[in-house]
């Protein structure tokens, strides 16, 4: 499988590029800053742009089986018009260029899924993260308003812990813990096994430890 990466250059995108290459596909990964990307597997190959340049982006896409964005702000608690512009131009391109197959990575703390988690997820974190949180969900209504196979993946707080593979994932499931955590690690193992085994196309899954 041909896949693009984009966000690539972040904790959560570097490690979907790693263990990718170790399964076997094909990775390019989007970044504006390929010195960030320096200790990537020698397979992977590498386009060069920003998201918010409609043109790159179209261009980054055309050729690909799937698309990963593992987008993150770029300044934490701070609203990023580019990285949903981003978004908008991902998908416009992929549609344009017949690439059906997407996986947007979210966070459990947006209103469709807050109900799902412990009392600090819910009512304490909206607080601060409010401006991403709203980000992540005008990128998810562009998603969903895309006739792309899409997957959105809803994961809580995610830490450098290992791969364990004994994370749960569902549309209903729930925790009480006051702050879930999810390992990058996990999360990449379990978009790379949804790119290999759809089983959440067009839906939104939760993922917890």
């Amino acid at each position: 499988m041909r896949l693009l990466v984009f966000g690539a250059s972040g904790r959560t995108g570097q490690e979907v590029v790693r263990q990718a290459a170790a399964r076997g596909f094909q990775v390019t990964a989007f970044v504006r800053n390929p010195d960030k990307l320096r200790n990537a597997p020698a397979t992977v190959s590498t386009r060069l742009g920003n998201v918010a340049d409609a043109d790159a982006v179209a261009a980054s896409v055309k050729g690909h089986d799937a698309v990963v964005s593992a987008l993150g702000v770029g300044t934490p608690l701070k609203h990023d018009a580019d990285v949903i512009a981003g978004i908008q131009h991902i998908v416009r391109a992929m549609e344009a260029h017949g690439v059906r197959r997407l996986i947007y990575v979210s966070f459990i703390g947006v209103r469709a899924s807050r109900h799902a988690v412990g009392f600090i997820l819910r009512y304490v974190a909206p607080i601060p993260l409010r401006h991403e949180i709203s980000d992540h969900e005008a990128k998810e209504n562009l998603v969903r308003g895309s006739e792309l196979d899409w997957t959105i993946v809803r994961p809580p707080k995610l830490t450098m812990g290992p791969r364990t593979g004994t994370y749960r994932t569902g549309e209903s499931i729930r925790t009480s813990a006051p702050v879930p955590v999810l390992s990058r690690a996990d999360l990449a193992d379990f978009i790379l096994q949804e790119l290999e085994q759809p089983r959440f196309v067009r839906g939104a899954p939760r993922l917890l430890s």
